[in-house]
């Protein structure tokens, strides 16, 4: 990580529309010093501008980060850069207005943040203080430039260079902790390993458009505490659940309980899209 701005600013300046789909090494991010549960950390976080966009679920028992081909690149640039960060306290974190409902039901996303475990704690006081100051609404105290050396080559062949990593150890949990959710894995060969996962996924094709993997260890009591989940559509079915949800909202029945409102949401999701399919194929064709 290379400090590129020092001092705090009146105004964030927002990228350049060529660098806003930039996952390249050496991207801009911003810097926050806050004192969480009586100690200094260090928040990096992306800056205003960046297109892209998460979210998160919960689904069978798996916490999902939820991402476009774009997302996920921009993922694995941030995980492998902060596997390099020796400094204790440092944390990264994805708030809004990076965050966006889920493409599912509309339900609104959890701030994600990439804990460095091996040598920064991050217990539930930890997670408190950091969801209260929610970094995302304070001027930045500077700008970084990450540094990913090294991971470029890794993605030219990524077979490889997990058939040369085989060995690293799988301990890293997923886990939500008020209202965050944290990736946490054990080891900074781990999170590299985790960069490598998300980084490789590109862009899912197919009939369902649609590509995943899992993180940390499978557990026979659980199965895997976290999984990266992306799609060709993402901003698409975003705004379809969107719609639906405010349209099963604008219902004067609609309940309050979201176990029941999100089977509704489902099924106003597939109503939308085959309205919005419908109104394409009725578009008189460009002479």
């Amino acid at each position: 990580m290379t400090v590129t701005g020092a001092g705090p600013r009146r105004g964030a300046r927002r990228q350049r529309t060529g660098n806003a789909r930039s996952a390249a090494d050496g991207m801009k991010l911003h810097r926050r010093t806050l004192r969480l549960d009586g100690r200094e950390h260090t928040v990096i976080g992306l800056r205003p501008g960046t297109a892209a966009r998460f979210s998160t679920n919960r689904f069978h028992d798996t916490w999902h980060v939820l991402s476009d081909g774009h997302g996920a690149r921009v993922l694995g640039r941030l995980l492998w850069g902060l596997s390099y960060q020796s400094r204790p306290g440092t944390l990264l974190m994805i708030d809004r207005p990076f965050l966006v409902p889920t493409p599912f039901d509309g339900d609104p996303a959890d701030p994600v943040v990439l804990v460095p475990a091996w040598h920064t704690p991050f217990t539930a006081r930890t997670a408190r203080a950091l969801a209260r100051a929610l970094p995302a609404s304070r001027p930045p105290d500077g700008t970084v430039r990450w540094r990913t050396h090294g991971l470029d080559a890794a993605l030219e062949d990524p077979k490889a260079w997990f058939a040369r990593h085989r060995l690293v150890p799988d301990e890293g949990i997923v886990e939500r902790l008020h209202g965050l959710v944290a990736l946490k894995p054990r080891s900074a060969a781990e999170m590299r390993y985790w960069a490598i996962q998300a980084g490789q996924m590109g862009n899912p094709s197919g009939t369902h458009g649609m590509a995943y993997d899992y993180l940390g260890p499978w557990r026979r009591s659980s199965g895997h505490s976290g999984e990266i989940q992306i799609f060709r559509d993402f901003h698409r079915d975003v705004s379809v659940a969107r719609q639906a949800r405010a349209e099963v909202l604008a219902r004067g029945d609609a309940p309050e309980d979201p176990g029941e409102l999100r089977p509704l949401v489902w099924w106003q999701h597939g109503v939308v899209k085959d309205r919005l399919a419908a109104s394409r194929r009725a578009r008189p064709a460009e002479a």
